[in-house]
């Protein structure tokens, strides 16, 4: 029996990534957990340990996540701190990762050789090495995934449950533009998320991998709605840049254009967001920036300049 379609109807393609993913736990039953012990977070915690145990994994792939404009060093890169930015995402340490390839035997061994010379630097960089691995051809093309082994760094490990309604909306750095090549070249905010995770004021966290306006649902508790200020929203340079190219506004790119690896959380609606953020600014000259809050869905906005969501939509594997 043929795995393919040309049917729309009967494809993945009817269904896009969320609705995919839910169909996967439902299929998967009592086999899976909830999250974060199970899918549905930025790592699985693994319970029996002293302090949680996280697993995350994530590929690059060719003409997907890169192009030849892109070097390999750039690629490994990529591969390596997309998954320390789920570790960061949960204030977690990176502890072990494991490779698996997928290509053609067409793939050029200098390209090869630069691409792990690249996972070497960053493994040495934080102290994580890389312990294993498999390798299998694929007809066309070039597929690497990382699986990387965690750890909390407190005594709690954030997840994106947690959040209520009147707490503030925070979010690190600059947002938007990522393909003027930031989706290769960001740092992951390792130190940062382990940072807020020893703050008992933050709630709940997440890393923007798909966009601003999409990975804040993941974080929404129910019968909220997320009010953000226009003018709060920090938007970088890139998407300034990729606004003359488009024709949208910047604020179009901040909130929709997804890899910015930047780490998005939720505080205490009792905390002052400027105590947060002289804290912050002891430790760290990364900008940060309360972009909003959770309020009850028909509760009055404190916002002149209050965002309508529904007219923004992030990135959506399967779509």
């Amino acid at each position: 029996m043929s795995p393919f379609t040309r049917q729309r109807s009967q494809s993945i393609a009817a269904l896009g990534e969320i609705k995919l993913i839910n169909e996967i736990q439902r299929w998967l039953g009592t086999a899976t957990p909830k999250a974060p012990a199970g899918i549905g977070d930025d790592c699985a915690i693994l319970a029996g340990s002293p302090k949680d145990q996280l697993v995350t994994v994530d590929p690059v792939i060719y003409r997907e996540h890169f192009d030849d404009t892109i070097p390999a060093r750039g690629i490994g890169a990529k591969l390596f701190n997309r998954n320390l930015s789920d570790i960061a995402a949960m204030g977690g340490r990176p502890r072990a990762a494991v490779i698996a390839l997928a290509m053609s035997k067409e793939v050029k061994i200098e390209w090869l050789r630069d691409f792990y010379r690249s996972l070497a630097n960053i493994a040495r960089r934080h102290r994580v090495p890389i312990v294993g691995g498999d390798i299998a051809h694929q007809p066309t093309g070039f597929t690497a995934t990382m699986t990387l082994i965690g750890e909390s760094s407190h005594q709690r490990t954030l997840t994106r449950q947690g959040a209520k309604a009147g707490d503030w909306i925070f979010t690190t750095g600059k947002l938007g533009g990522s393909r003027l090549n930031w989706h290769w070249k960001f740092t992951p905010r390792l130190a940062e998320g382990q940072w807020l995770a020893s703050r008992p004021e933050v709630r709940a966290m997440m890393d923007i991998s798909d966009g601003l306006a999409k990975d804040l649902i993941s974080l929404q508790p129910k019968g909220t709605r997320a009010a953000l200020s226009e003018q709060m929203i920090p938007v970088s340079r890139s998407a300034d840049q990729m606004s003359k190219e488009s024709n949208k506004p910047a604020l179009f790119h901040a909130l929709t254009d997804g890899e910015d690896y930047e780490l998005l959380f939720v505080v205490n609606g009792r905390t002052k967001p400027e105590m947060l953020q002289q804290a912050w600014s002891r430790h760290f000259k990364l900008p940060l920036a309360c972009i909003g809050r959770f309020l009850k869905a028909k509760a009055v906005s404190p916002f002149d300049d209050e965002l309508d969501l529904s007219k923004y939509h992030g990135f959506e594997h399967l779509r």
